[in-house]
């Protein structure tokens, strides 16, 4: 499979030159590279692990629950555990990072029921494509826009849930109320996980991905809140924008880098 995905990565890169003016323009505004040659080495990375990304989601459908704990884990559980002494839910803040789509087979490694909250695709047939492959070990998807009335449903019914949101896209500016210095550009930011943490008093934490080997795996997980509500508005995510800048300076090549994440910095409001 990673001979394949090494073919894919030459062609994507050297031929096709997939969203390579989106990459090369990230990386310069993000300032991560110490020079114009380790940039170019960032670049090749991230598209060689972006490649093998997409084909360990194919095979992901596949893989035996046996073999998903071997190549996915987490280091610390024991945190989802005192909670569930708590009885007390979680919310899962992580970033399209790493292998971030690995945390829907979550549900081996923790005592909640994990579900992750999603945009819907315009095109329904790639939905359900889509959905068919990632509900395959156990995690919920549900959409961002059902999300609320959801946890509400479920905290009234008193189960325990772990609420996955990947708060690191480029908000829309029509229903922005926060804007935030990321990797040195203000940014619109999503607030959600933040409000909701705090309407319902649910335990925040970041999960920290870390790529052991091609097709392995690691969530070192770090406590933001246990009681959101004694922390100031925007707080909590400043917290959570802080630990993944500093995750993706360390490691830059993982971050996707395709996604066009400081689209509307030139709409930043004045300082």
């Amino acid at each position: 499979m990673y001979f394949i995905s090494d073919i894919i990565f030459y062609l994507s890169y050297y031929v096709i030159g997939f969203r390579r003016k989106i990459v090369r323009k990230n990386l310069e505004l993000s300032k991560v590279a110490k020079s114009k040659k380790d940039l170019i080495r960032i670049e090749k990375e991230f598209y060689r692990h972006f490649t093998d990304v997409f084909f360990e989601m194919l095979k992901f459908y596949s893989m035996s629950p046996d073999e998903m704990k071997k190549r996915f884990y987490i280091e610390n559980p024991e945190i989802f555990y005192e909670f569930e002494k708590k009885n007390k839910s979680v919310m899962f803040m992580t970033s399209h990072y790493g292998g971030f789509e690995w945390f829907l087979s979550i549900t081996y490694h923790v005592p909640q029921l994990p579900f992750a909250v999603y945009t819907p695709l315009s095109n329904k047939s790639l939905e359900v494509l889509i959905k068919k492959f990632r509900l395959r070990h156990g995690s919920k998807l549900i959409s961002r826009y059902e999300a609320g009335s959801y946890i509400k449903k479920q905290l009234k019914e008193n189960k325990l849930f772990l609420y996955g949101m990947a708060a690191d896209q480029s908000a829309q500016i029509r229903s922005v109320t926060y804007w935030k210095e990321f990797l040195g550009i203000k940014v619109p930011v999503f607030t959600g996980s933040e409000r909701i943490a705090k309407q319902h008093d649910i335990p925040v934490v970041f999960g920290k991905v870390v790529k052991v080997k091609r097709g392995h795996y690691k969530v070192v997980v770090e406590l933001i809140s246990e009681f959101p509500n004694e922390y100031k508005d925007y707080q909590i995510t400043d917290i959570y924008l802080n630990m993944l800048e500093k995750q993706i300076k360390e490691i830059p090549e993982y971050y996707y880098w395709t996604h066009n994440r400081f689209k509307h910095k030139d709409k930043a409001p004045k300082d």
